[in-house]
């Protein structure tokens, strides 16, 4: 790693980047820091958002899951656009739209005015994302530098994803459910107001036309492939969720194929064939996969089988968080000496063990084994996704920066979904598999304890005393041995991540 690339204009020998690129990259932190948060902390507003909205089923559904899907849908557009116009202005678009939306959401006064609060969330959330990666890539030249950059950036990423249920918790416990919302505009006015003072615009010099059918096409690729998961992962698989993915698919090979016959693509699909790039792409994808997966599964257990508190359990995951973060800023100068292709997949046997530990240690043993267990799973995870981010954009021209980080965000977005869908997904079908319901609960009973495990201690709550607790014991039992095969499949993930590394990250050159 200590080579550039031949695409890569800066290297180990470019010029060194001052005090006030550094003061450019706290201002850059503010956003990621936000959307971050934003990832977890919306979950623990939605039992106050349905008593006070009353929102129907698909309404509270669609209040998760429309942004996610409209920011997945533009960031590959948002990434070019940056390209094109400048990636500061896109940054203070997306930043001033962002506020102002998140004021307007926390005082919705219907729930289909905050799934439309929530669908322009997404809109200037997808400028925020990639200008924030893309712009490092123009501020810091020199190679040693921007590894650093990029590892406080993703640190920044994995912090929020802590401070998420604390700061839920904090602000629920204080204040109405519109408060998770109005945390948006205190982080992003001092963005606003320092952006244009530290952070230097860049563009792609040759940007060429706009091609509006290739940005439809990246937009009907994108949203049919995440809200197929979504509905995979809701109602397991139909023909409604097949026919989805179909579309997506097809959409994204007419996609691909107007990139391969443009002058001036929108996508340069060359980047795929260098296995540097690629590989980096599906390294994190797969990690934030293991990731999210595990924290689906695990806030379940520490606050329903455990007896934690929303924000006691939030506050155990904050040792594993940190691990992220260090260990993110720790394989800087590591991977100054060793080559990505042997780095990342020795940081990744951190995470595999971080697995088996939560597969075999869960059972009867308290909290402290998984939050040993995430400690150590969140070292490879911080590690490989610092490297693979700075492979992705050393290995793209300068000029498509924003496209190329664009990229990077998408393949983020894609595997939180997929780690909850997927592993989400497994540990609740070995739940209500492995679930033997006593026979003295009635089946109405009976039917909501299957659903989820919160459905079987809502459940067990409102039953006789012994019967509840032998509902909840069996309860218990069938989600910690869901637990157990869904972290086998985990760690398995973690290994395929590994040998990918391995494979595509020799050379930039590999296929």
């Amino acid at each position: 790693m200590s080579q550039a690339t031949p695409t890569d204009t800066g290297g180990i020998h470019a010029p060194r980047a001052g005090a006030r690129a550094w003061f450019a990259l706290v201002v850059l932190m503010l956003p990621v820091l936000l959307v971050s948060v934003d990832n977890t902390v919306l979950s623990f507003a939605l039992p106050e958002i349905a008593v006070a909205l009353a929102p129907s089923g698909a309404e509270q559904l669609w209040i998760i899951d429309a942004y996610p899907l409209v920011l997945a849908g533009l960031l590959v557009t948002m990434g070019t656009l940056g390209d094109r116009f400048g990636r500061r202005r896109m940054l203070l678009i997306g930043a001033t739209g962002f506020a102002a939306v998140s004021a307007l959401a926390a005082f919705a006064p219907t729930a289909g005015l905050l799934i439309v609060a929530r669908v322009l969330l997404g809109f200037f959330g997808a400028m925020l994302m990639p200008s924030t990666l893309s712009l490092l890539r123009s501020i810091f030249l020199n190679r040693d530098q921007r590894r650093m950059a990029i590892a406080v950036w993703a640190s920044a990423f994995s912090a929020g994803s802590a401070l998420g249920p604390i700061v839920g918790g904090f602000l629920l416990e204080h204040f109405a459910w519109g408060s998770v919302f109005l945390i948006a505009v205190p982080v992003l006015i001092p963005l606003l107001i320092a952006a244009p003072l530290l952070v230097p615009e860049s563009r792609d010099p040759s940007p060429g036309r706009i091609d509006p059918i290739s940005i439809l096409l990246s937009m009907a690729a994108m949203i049919p492939v995440v809200y197929a998961i979504k509905s995979f992962a809701v109602d397991g698989p139909t023909f409604l969720a097949a026919g989805w993915a179909l579309l997506g698919i097809v959409m994204g090979t007419l996609f691909v194929r107007r990139q391969l016959r443009a002058q001036t693509p929108m996508l340069d699909m060359a980047l795929f064939r260098r296995g540097s790039f690629s590989g980096a792409i599906l390294v994190n994808l797969l990690s934030v996969v293991a990731l999210v997966g595990f924290l689906y599964f695990v806030p379940q257990h520490l606050q329903l089988v455990l007896g934690m508190s929303p924000m006691t359990a939030g506050l155990a995951l904050v040792p594993g968080m940190l691990a992220v973060i260090v260990a993110g800023l720790t394989i800087v100068p590591i991977s100054r000496r060793f080559p990505p292709h042997v780095v990342v997949p020795a940081a990744l046997v951190f995470s595999v063990v971080g697995y088996i530990l939560v597969a075999f240690t869960t059972e009867g043993h308290g909290a402290l084994p998984l939050i040993i267990a995430f400690v150590v799973l969140g070292i490879g995870i911080g590690a490989a996704e610092t490297i693979s981010n700075e492979l992705i954009l050393s290995n793209a021209p300068a000029a498509k920066a924003g496209a190329a980080s664009a990229v990077s965000e998408t393949a983020y977005e894609l595997g939180a979904v997929l780690g909850t869908a997927v592993l989400g997904g497994i540990i609740t079908a070995f739940y209500r598999g492995a679930l033997v319901i006593p026979d003295a609960v009635p089946a109405e009973a009976a039917h909501a304890a299957r659903e989820t495990l919160a459905g079987a201690f809502t459940t067990a709550q409102q039953l006789p005393e012994a019967v509840g607790s032998a509902l909840w014991d069996a309860a218990a039992s069938a989600f910690e041995s869901g637990v157990t095969v869904t972290s086998l499949i985990g760690a398995g993930l973690v290994v395929a991540a590994g040998v990918i590394a391995a494979v595509t990250l020799r050379t930039p050159a590999s296929r």
